[in-house]
């Protein structure tokens, strides 16, 4: 199984850019979907994670900002991010924490200029 993110990109401060994260073949014994980023220089952090009775939660950093949701087979996981500033700058990942074992997709680059 392999997990693909996309939709990063480069944007103005201010705007908007929704990620997404495919999995290769659908998989069984999801426990959470997640996203994380990691800033140059920095570890990385934990930005929103959704359960699967589909609530959700999102870091401080984030809140009120991004929104984190999946397609219905839970083949997709998305991460809606909204009034961008350069701060969020970083490569996000997704990741699905499974009964099994984690899976990490490759990243997915966010550059935001002021």
């Amino acid at each position: 199984v392999q997990l693909q993110a996309s939709g990063g990109g480069l944007v103005q401060a201010g705007g908007s850019l929704r990620l997404s994260c495919s999995a290769s073949t659908r998989i069984i014994g999801i426990k959470t979907m997640r996203w994380y980023r990691q800033a140059p220089g920095k570890e990385r952090e934990w930005v929103a994670i959704l359960l699967p009775n589909g609530s959700a939660s999102y870091a401080d950093s984030v809140k009120g900002r991004f929104n984190i949701s999946r397609d219905r087979d839970k083949k997709q996981v998305y991460l809606q991010t909204n009034s961008l500033e350069p701060r969020d700058t970083a490569i996000y990942y997704c990741n699905y924490d499974t009964v099994y074992k984690d899976y990490w997709g490759q990243g997915t680059q966010v550059t935001v200029s002021s």
